[in-house]
Order: C-alpha cells, then structure tokens, then sequence
C-alpha cells in the first residue's frame, strides 16, 4: 500500500518530545514515530471496541446457543 503525504500542527513543547525521541529511538524520522504512535493508537482503540463487545455478551445465552447448534450438526453426522 502507498503513503500519503499529510500535515499536522504540534505544540512547541509536544515537538521537542519528538525529535528528542527520533534522536534517542531506532526512529529514522518524525514521520516514522507518529505513523508507528498512530498505529499503536489504532490498534488499541480497536482492542478496547472489541473488549467493550465482549462484555456485553450474556455467557449462558451464548453457551446455549453453541449447544443447540451442535445438537443440530450432531444428528446429521454419519455413523460409523
């Protein structure tokens, strides 16, 4: 997949903390550590959505739900 050139406006204090990272951190650039910062933050919002699902699931409703399933799949198997 190609990049895409942006722009994004940093406090002055918020951009020391970069370059200071870039020159201490196996970064090659400030783009290389807010595309890496960007995707941390991504991924995590996406750990958190997927978190905040799992604990809206009711587990018995579900585990009745898997039963009933195999209870169909099962007498549909051949015997042997």
């Amino acid at each position: 997949m190609g990049a895409s050139r942006i722009t994004i406006t940093l406090d002055e204090g918020l951009l020391k903390r970069l370059d200071h990272l870039v020159q201490v951190a196996p970064y090659s650039s400030r783009s290389r550590a807010i595309q890496e910062a960007v995707e941390d933050k991504l991924r995590k919002a996406n750990r958190d959505d997927f978190e905040r699902e799992l604990v809206k699931l009711d587990p018995q409703f579900e585990q009745e739900m898997a039963d009933e399933g195999l209870c169909e799949d099962v007498r549909e198997w051949p015997e042997y």
